[in-house]
């Protein structure tokens, strides 16, 4: 199949998974932060969750990919002698694919979980602190669990881009499917059938994702709609 490197892309597809999925684990952490620091009443901390929610969704995902990548391994490389390390130290791809994309879409999150917790009524927050809630207790056993549902959509949308833009990680060197397709490619000079076959793969991962998230939605959702009205 595919010219025996289908097994070979496989693996690629694999490691585009694992990627992907690691950098939303990264992305949701810092949207929640961003999120958190933007609602603050505290001045500076919400100044600096706008700027970063405006600065990163302003720069192209392929800037910011190069940017941190070269970019942070020249700083760690400069600050490495001043340690008492002398080595040249050679950032992993996968390690900062998953930081970069994980910072990157924790910015696009942080508007949607800011806008999630908006959506949830005041008087929630307050009816948890009347019984004697602590903060904490109303923030993880009231407002999360409603935030979640109104969330999701968002979510899922940018779970859907994050997922194609990890084909930009294969720029830097990373092998993953869009890296291994390219290769193969060039060694068959047959572009039009690798691609092809890494886009029927990526439509499988976001359709399939598509499925499961819309599924996890209807699941957060039952029982509200008798309730709003």
């Amino acid at each position: 199949m595919l010219n025996g490197y289908g097994s070979t892309i496989l693996e690629g597809a694999w490691l585009t998974l694992i990627l992907a999925l690691t950098s939303m684990a990264v992305a949701v952490t810092l949207g929640l932060l961003g999120a958190a620091f933007r609602l603050s009443p505290i001045k500076w901390l919400s100044l600096l969750g706008e700027t970063y929610a405006t600065v990163i969704r302003g720069i192209p995902d392929l800037v910011l990919i190069l940017l941190i990548f070269y970019g942070g391994q020249d700083i760690v490389n400069r600050l490495a002698p001043m340690l008492g390390y002398d080595d040249y130290i050679d950032i992993n791809p996968f390690i900062a694919g998953v930081f970069t994309m994980g910072f990157i879409f924790g910015a696009y999150l942080s508007e949607t979980f800011r806008g999630a917790f908006m959506a949830i009524p005041k008087g929630q927050a307050e009816a948890g602190a009347a019984y004697g809630m602590s903060g904490i207790q109303v923030f993880f056993r009231i407002l999360v669990p409603q935030m979640i549902r109104f969330a999701i959509p968002g979510f899922t949308n940018n779970w859907l881009v994050l997922t194609k833009a990890t084909a930009l990680i294969s720029v830097v060197g990373l092998q993953d499917m869009m890296f291994k397709a390219k290769s193969a490619a060039d060694a068959t000079r047959e572009p039009f059938t690798f691609y092809l076959a890494v886009a029927g793969l990526y439509l499988v991962l976001t359709s399939v994702s598509l499925l499961a998230l819309r599924y996890l939605e209807k699941r957060y959702s039952v029982g509200t709609k008798a309730a709003d009205l």
